[in-house]
């Protein structure tokens, strides 16, 4: 009978002690599963705060950059000019006259020869002539503008005695690209070109005084300088010496260009030939320098290749480095 009790009362314990154990291991799992829970959601918490302080920021950026946009606008508002004011800058430095000019075109089949730039009270124009009569009329804007203008609208050619064309064209600004288009004659059809008339060709007399700088303008006594001088032009692979001797006599300036290269056997400035300084070893010339800070034009003749050939260049004398003669 004692061990019957005995029995029991061991069968009883075991069964409390593993009921114990059982119900232990899920309680860890479920405080643990809590605390995460907790965790979670602090973390939930705390990106909803990160998201909503990036958007306060994105919000403010955004109001940052509308206000730098108003500034920028405000700002563009206040430069913008109109073309009528660019010429009025541009002829107010040119006097009344007419002057050739050169005239680039995007184009070689729209070649022009020859330009007369006509400036009169404060408007340009110019007629030009055209290397071929392959059109018929020309309109200052695109192809597309063309199709749908008035007949009124377009300049048609005049032909000269040679037989040329030619077109008188308003010109708005100088040293611009200024869009043109030409009706042809074969294909009856507008093509777009663009136009460019250089300051850089017009002859000083064309511009007012004190519109650049002279050896007069400069107080350059009668005597020996020197001068830094740029080339532009050609292929590029030629060059000169710089700086250049300067020579000032009765107020006039002469520089002495000296070339890489003894191929050029004379120059032309403003029109009138000049021929090389004899004994030199390299290709060595005296022109006149009628204003300082302006792209001279000028051109050079090249015995280099099989017919002897005129190459164009510019020439630009820099006043500020002026000096006298070491």
């Amino acid at each position: 009978m004692k061990k019957m009790w005995a029995a029991a009362f061991l069968a009883a314990a075991v069964g409390t002690a593993g009921l114990s154990a059982c119900s232990g291991h899920p309680a860890a799992e479920n405080g643990q599963t809590e605390a995460g829970s907790e965790t979670a959601g602090t973390e939930k918490t705390q990106a909803g705060a990160e998201s909503e302080t990036a958007g306060t920021e994105s919000a403010q950026a955004s109001a940052e950059s509308e206000a730098a946009g108003a500034e920028s606008t405000q700002a563009g508002a206040g430069e913008n000019s109109s073309p009528a004011d660019a010429q009025t800058r541009q002829t107010s430095s040119l006097k009344d006259g007419v002057y050739h000019i050169q005239v680039d075109s995007s184009s070689s089949k729209f070649r022009i020869t020859d330009c007369l730039l006509t400036v009169e009270d404060g408007t340009m124009s110019a007629v030009m002539t055209m290397g071929g009569t392959g059109y018929l009329k020309v309109f200052m804007g695109t192809g597309e503008e063309a199709e749908k203008a008035p007949e009124e609208a377009f300049i048609p050619f005049t032909e000269q005695a040679d037989g040329t064309h030619a077109f008188q064209v308003p010109v708005e600004a100088l040293d611009q690209e200024i869009p043109c288009s030409a009706f042809s004659k074969r294909r009856e059809k507008w093509y777009d070109r663009t136009l460019v008339f250089r300051s850089d060709s017009l002859p000083a007399e064309a511009f007012e005084d004190g519109s650049f700088a002279t050896a007069e303008s400069l107080g350059l006594e009668d005597g020996s300088y020197q001068v830094e001088v740029t080339l532009e032009g050609g292929s590029g692979r030629t060059s000169v010496e710089s700086p250049a001797a300067l020579r000032v006599e009765k107020g006039l300036a002469w520089a002495t260009v000296v070339w890489s290269s003894s191929n050029y056997d004379y120059m032309i400035v403003d029109g009138e030939r000049f021929d090389p300084a004899e004994g030199e070893e390299t290709s060595t010339f005296e022109i006149p320098v009628a204003a300082f800070d302006k792209k001279m034009e000028v051109k050079a003749d090249t015995v280099a290749m099989s017919v002897p050939h005129e190459i164009s260049y510019t020439l630009t004398f820099d006043s500020d480095t002026v000096e006298a003669a070491p």
